[in-house]
């Protein structure tokens, strides 16, 4: 596929997103986790065989590493919400099940989700489309992506494990003592690593502006889900002296940043 076909490509991964991801329709959270794990990965399945004449290592690698974070993704969100006794007290009391939404607005986030997956992993759509050579974006980006998911997964463990082995407590060991969310930041590293890694390849403003729509889109999502646990943490946990302390001290995202709340950025939504 030529450069002029790029809005083609991304209009194909959207669509493969938009099939994935109808799993939605039957559990509506699906849309924006086993249905969005599951669309990342196959959308890289589809480009290995899209572009199989003419990969390179590093386009093969980003492959491979988001075929491997999505599935992951899916797994756990899927075991916890099966096996956590935790976790289905606080969705049956605390999150929206989209039980009260209408089909024409389940629809808008279906296709708003598939859009965004889309646009996610078009920085590795851009690279395949230049058949370019690994160059220094496309190392550093991959760096970023191994680091990123290997945060995200050691964070998710971690958070199991003591959930499991203090059940009435907030996280707070491992790498939870340095931010709050340190699965969310593992995601934001992650996607960081593969809009960097187009830096050196996008031809021309669409790619720049798919790139630009998918990075801003998720690193939004994730300081909307910090402030959702925020909010929830605070409901659960508010009374509590040791809590309040570990907040005022642990930044909520971002490690060496003194952002602490985002409790009153009422625009964040995840």
């Amino acid at each position: 596929m030529e450069r002029s076909g790029g809005l083609m490509g991304v209009a194909t991964l959207v669509i493969l997103s938009l099939v994935v991801s109808s799993i939605g329709f039957h559990r509506f959270v699906w849309f924006i986790s086993l249905g969005y794990g599951l669309s990342i990965a196959a959308g890289c399945m589809l480009l290995l065989a899209w572009f199989h004449a003419s990969l390179g290592p590093a386009s093969v690698l980003m492959c491979l590493l988001l075929m491997a974070y999505g599935p992951r993704l899916a797994i756990y969100l899927l075991v916890r919400e099966r096996r956590s006794a935790a976790y289905r007290h606080v969705a049956a009391t605390q999150v929206n099940d989209g039980s009260d939404l209408g089909l024409p607005i389940q629809m808008v986030i279906w296709v708003a989700c598939a859009v965004m997956c889309a646009c996610q992993a078009s920085p590795v759509l851009s690279r395949l489309q230049a058949g370019s050579p690994a160059d220094a974006p496309s190392l550093v980006g991959l760096a970023l992506m191994c680091g990123g998911i290997v945060l995200e997964s050691i964070a998710d463990l971690q958070k199991s494990v003591q959930k499991r082995t203090r059940p009435g407590r907030f996280c707070d060991r491992g790498l939870y003592s340095f931010v709050r969310c340190p699965n969310y930041l593992g995601e934001v590293l992650m996607w960081t690593g593969v809009f960097v890694s187009g830096a050196a390849v996008y031809a021309d403003v669409s790619q720049w502006a798919c790139a630009l729509v998918g990075y801003v889109a998720i690193v939004y999502v994730m300081f909307g889900g910090a402030r959702r646990l925020e909010l929830r943490q605070g409901r659960s946990y508010g009374g509590d002296p040791a809590c309040q302390a570990y907040v005022r001290s642990t930044p909520i995202l971002l490690p060496f940043v003194p952002l602490y709340s985002v409790r009153g950025a009422t625009g964040l939504k995840g």
